[in-house]
């Protein structure tokens, strides 16, 4: 029997198989064309994952990029399924073989019922013979290469594309945690809106993406700088501006402060005895949004507590899916099985 562990996020996908590590890193994305046939709308499947996202923004009129899962939720369920069988196929894992394998799916932090079921049925649809599920800080903790114990408090913060997760945590499960529809992919949001309104620029969805990624910063005295392209709002010409790290610094540090204040309202309502433990410990780091320079700096300076970051941010939280699966006691422990979402009432 084969097991893997599946982060399908918002922005990326991350697959990882145990003995293997991680063997997948795409677009959570799907090209289709629209077309009408008989009086009936269809669509059509013209690209997968990263092929798909670099078709964004030069595709034909009819042609659209949809992004399948948001804001840590499925909401196109028979998009989700023909983009998890194409990444199932890229790690040779076909249908037949699919009917031998154990998918663990790592979902957010207060998932209910209703989207764990979405995830049961993508199962379903792929033909996978049994999902487990875990909480986003478990594995993302798990990822640090670090173990998760009764006595020891443990708390984590995984910033994503546009969910980020928190909680106080123990091997006897989530003391006090929440997750929130913000991330860097907010911060990608307000790069396009402030340069559109201020500086008479407009900049697409995945320029906004590299300008955070190369120039952004929390440092305040870096001074990185870049080009992007684009076109002037009030004519429509092709226009360029340079971008350094202080024009997005304080669209960077809105978002992030408005994230921690979140993490102080968790970390507020925490036990005396834990809140004492988490200070010991510090705060486990991880997400996509932790390769910004300065951010984990920043984020401990403003909480006042020590911070710990994985090798590979980003890649964390599939790591740790990747451990559970691996470990039969963590399994029992840290994981649901898809009965139970069934059999809730």
């Amino acid at each position: 029997m084969k097991r893997i562990a599946i982060d399908l996020g918002s922005s990326t996908t991350k697959i990882y198989m145990p003995g293997c590590g991680v063997v997948l890193t795409e677009a959570t994305c799907i090209a289709v064309e629209e077309y009408e046939e008989r009086g009936e709308k269809r669509i059509e499947v013209k690209a997968c994952g990263d092929k798909a996202r670099a078709l964004s923004g030069r595709s034909a009129v009819n042609t659209h990029i949809v992004y399948p899962v948001s804001e840590g939720e499925i909401v196109h369920e028979a998009l989700a399924a023909c983009l998890l069988e194409y990444f199932l196929s890229k790690i040779e894992i076909t249908r037949r073989k699919a009917r031998h394998t154990e998918v663990m799916f790592i979902v957010p932090c207060g998932i209910k019922r209703e989207s764990k079921l979405k995830y049961k049925r993508l199962a379903d649809e792929c033909g996978i013979e049994m999902a487990y599920f875990t909480l986003v800080p478990f594995a993302a903790v798990l990822g640090h290469n670090v173990a998760i114990n009764e006595s020891t408090p443990m708390f984590s913060l995984d910033i994503g594309h546009t969910v980020t997760n928190m909680a106080a945590l123990s091997k006897d499960g989530i003391i006090s945690g929440l997750s929130i529809n913000l991330g860097g992919g907010n911060i990608d949001v307000r790069i396009i809106d402030d340069f559109a309104e201020n500086a008479n620029f407009k900049m697409g969805a995945l320029t906004a993406e590299r300008v955070k990624k190369t120039v952004g910063s929390l440092l305040r005295d870096d001074n990185k700088m870049t080009v992007a392209d684009g076109r002037e709002v009030s004519s429509g010409a092709p226009a360029s501006v340079s971008v350094n790290s202080g024009r997005i610094y304080k669209i960077i540090t809105a978002c992030v402060d408005k994230i921690l204040e979140y993490v102080r309202i968790v970390l507020s309502k925490l036990p005396a005895e834990v809140a004492s433990g988490v200070m010991r410990g510090g705060i486990y780091l991880s997400g996509g949004m932790m390769k910004l320079d300065g951010l984990p700096e920043y984020i401990g300076e403003k909480l006042q507590i020590p911070v710990n970051m994985p090798e590979e941010s980003g890649l964390a939280a599939v790591i740790g899916g990747g451990a559970i699966l691996s470990d039969d006691e963590m399994l029992e422990r840290l994981a649901t099985v898809e009965e139970d979402v069934v059999s809730e009432d």
